[in-house]
């Protein structure tokens, strides 16, 4: 809620003046746009600058001679101006105390942003306000904007669908001149003050301010939680390239993805992502870009200035279009960023340094489309994997003689909209080359090896939109369920021929969107050793139904999309170059994928080096090989081709599979050699 004058302060009359007599605290860097806006509502008739504050006045002729010029606020409230207005440009850590005194002293308050540096102080300054009867207008510009109302028009009217999430991305650059400018730049305290200055807390808080109003969440009590990711490439206390994961109580998710070390520099951006289409707000452009299959439309709107919405408040009561209180959602997310760890520095191994002396900037590289990525997964750096972010510790990590060859991750941070599941990620051969990728940015629902199907009686267990044959089509639907593991057996490990080895036998649910049950699994997951250059990864799994009813397993090639049968057991590769696939009888995605070979084969040349995958199927196995390499590298055994498979009451559905992961290269005769050589492992 919006405070307005209840009482008169001590000395003031209880209606406002005709011309609202203005103090500005703080004339220099914002101060000076300050400056210049107060001299259009002058001439305008709108108000009287009639005094201002700093402790380094502002250069002769910069002010009318009748306005009064103070050191400070402490000085210029001793002497008792008539003063209607102050307006805060001051440094982070003064914002409170000077907004608490000038309230004190009867004046309403206009104070950038952020307002405060802690909850505390919010909420010492909430109170202070409502002591006083006075009203606190905070100077986040972009909620000012004709655009709001229209984007919200344009998400009620259903255009773009069902809200998916929120994202705002801001790219910037900046110098070491920006931190050197004053001595609270880039600080999270100074002299044992909060200051927590950052770029999501100060150079690109707009974009989130932005992105928690366009969210619905204002208030405290609008934010159910605050993820920080929080990572530095300048040489300061505070973070310059960040992922923020917020989650309202409206039960939406946004996320922010921020930084200052850009390779250039962009207009940030607020998306609302709809099952149907897009809409994206460019807020410092006030321009709204609504894009879905029938085309993209883009519209500009004014502004109302927040200094005019604060002497319109004043004469009418209305409510403030950025009031204090409103800015409670964006005082949660500054508090989990106050009470977060430090950030942690980005290797110099990842950033590239441009210009020289105070114009040298930093470069994180391939930062543009990390951004992009964990918007669209609606992930943190750390949760992608990202090489210069902090190691999320997996559920478990697969060892063989020490060395670590796979991580398993239980799927918890994953998105809704992504089918929550286990799998593993990163898998390394013995050489620690990484070969598998997860939530990539042209299917951010792939994770790594696992199990997925995109139809188990209508629910979506693989992540993104589903096929169906009513639309032939891919569409956006609420279907999406997630696997959850419900019991662990102990994990073996043993020394075996060629070294160590491990098994672990785990008890899954397959649950629909509601949370009920459809299918239970039994999976056992075995790694051996076989040579100095290989091991070898099993995979068998057990599907039955839940209940006493018969559950169907499909896929899109089920459901009518022509070679689409992907679902089951599925690898998802990184990026390779000289990428070949092939089985014994074909060479090239046109020949194998489909294939029932016994066995597939993919080389390349991934980050680290040269690696070979072998996929084995058992002895007998008819299910066709999904292989996808131009598009994205993956590889999957087809579970329901083209025709669902049934798993009955006491009759469940079982698949194998063995996966040979080799350093370097593998010729045919390798392979068969090999695979003759170990035997039939199901």
């Amino acid at each position: 809620m919006t405070q307005h004058p209840a009482t008169a302060a001590p000395g003031k009359s209880a209606a406002p003046a005709a011309v609202p007599r203005i103090a500005l605290v703080g004339v220099h860097g914002f101060g000076e746009r300050h400056l210049a806006n107060l001299a259009r509502l002058q001439e305008a008739g709108r108000l009287e600058l009639a005094a201002v504050a700093d402790p380094s006045p502002p250069r002769p002729g910069t002010l009318a001679d009748a306005v009064a010029v103070f050191p400070d606020l402490g000085a210029l409230l001793a002497a008792q101006p008539d003063i209607d207005v102050a307006i805060l440009a001051t440094p982070i850590q003064t914002h409170a105390p000077l907004a608490i005194a000038a309230l004190s002293a009867g004046m309403d308050v206009f104070v950038e942003k952020p307002p405060v540096a802690s909850l505390s102080q919010f909420n010492d300054v909430l109170a202070a306000a409502r002591n006083a009867g006075r009203l606190v207008q905070v100077g986040f510009q972009s909620l000012g904007s004709a655009a709001l109302p229209a984007l919200a028009g344009v998400v009620g009217s259903g255009e773009i669908g069902d809200v998916l999430g929120l994202s705002a991305t801001g790219q910037w650059v900046r110098s070491k001149a920006y931190f050197n400018r004053s001595r609270w730049a880039g600080k999270r305290s100074l002299d044992g003050v909060d200051v927590v200055d950052g770029v999501a807390t100060n150079a690109l808080a707009h974009a989130v301010a932005t992105a928690l109003h366009v969210a619905g969440a204002r208030t405290l009590a609008d934010v159910v939680s605050v993820e920080t990711d929080l990572y530095r490439a300048h040489d300061t206390e505070s973070d310059d390239t960040s992922v923020l994961r917020i989650r309202t109580a409206h039960g939406t998710t946004l996320l922010c993805a921020l930084t200052l070390c850009g390779p250039e520099q962009l207009d940030p951006s607020v998306t609302v992502h709809g099952t149907l289409g897009d809409i994206t707000l460019y807020y410092t452009r006030d321009e709204l870009v609504v894009s879905t299959p029938n085309g993209e439309r883009r519209g500009t709107f004014g502004r109302t200035g927040l200094l005019e919405d604060l002497l319109e408040a004043r004469s009418t009561g209305g409510p403030l279009l950025c009031a204090l209180e409103d800015t409670g959602a964006f005082t949660a997310v500054l508090e989990a960023i106050r009470t977060s760890p430090a950030p942690a520095p980005i290797g110099a191994a990842h950033v590239t340094w441009e210009g020289e002396d105070d114009d040298a900037h930093p470069v994180v590289t391939g930062i543009a489309d990390l951004m992009e990525r964990a918007a669209k997964a609606q992930a943190t750096f750390a949760e992608l994997g990202v090489p210069w972010a902090r190691h999320l510790p997996p559920a478990r990590t697969l060892t063989l003689d020490g060395r670590p060859v796979a991580e398993y991750q239980d799927g918890s941070h994953i998105r809704a909209v992504s089918s929550p599941r286990p799998y593993l990620h990163p898998v390394r051969t013995l050489g620690g080359t990484v070969v598998t990728d997860h939530q990539p940015l042209d299917h951010v629902w792939h994770l790594g090896v696992g199990i997925a199907l995109q139809d188990v009686d209508g629910v979506n267990f693989w992540g993104g939109r589903t096929y169906t044959r009513d639309a032939g089509q891919y569409t956006w639907r609420p279907d999406h369920g997630s696997i959850a593991v419900t019991g662990t057996g102990a994990a073996e490990t043993a020394a075996r021929s060629g070294g160590a080895a491990g098994k672990l036998q785990e008890s899954l649910s397959w649950n629909g969107p509601d949370g009920a049950p459809l299918l239970r699994e039994e999976r056992t997951w075995a790694w051996s050793g076989v040579a100095p250059s290989i091991w070898r990864l099993c995979l068998d799994f057990v599907l039955s139904p839940a209940g006493d009813k018969p559950v169907s397993l499909g896929s899109p090639g089920s459901n009518g999309r022509f070679e689409g049968g992907y679902g089951g057991f599925f690898w998802r590769l990184p990026a390779c170059a000289n990428a070949t696939v092939w089985t014994a009888d074909g060479t090239g995605e046109s020949e194998t994928h489909g294939s029932s070979a016994r066995w597939l084969a993919w080389s390349g040349k991934f980050d680290a080096g040269p690696a070979t995958l072998v996929f084995v199927a058992p002895e007998g196995s008819t299910d066709p090989w999904f292989v996808r390499v131009d598009g994205y590298p993956g590889v999957g055994q087809s579970l329901a081709w083209d025709t669902p498979v049934i798993a009955e009451p006491g009759s469940p559905v079982r698949r194998q599979i063995t996966v040979f992961v080799a350093d370097g290269s593998l010729a045919t005769t390798d392979i068969e050699a090999l695979i003759a050589q170990q035997g039939d492992q199901s």
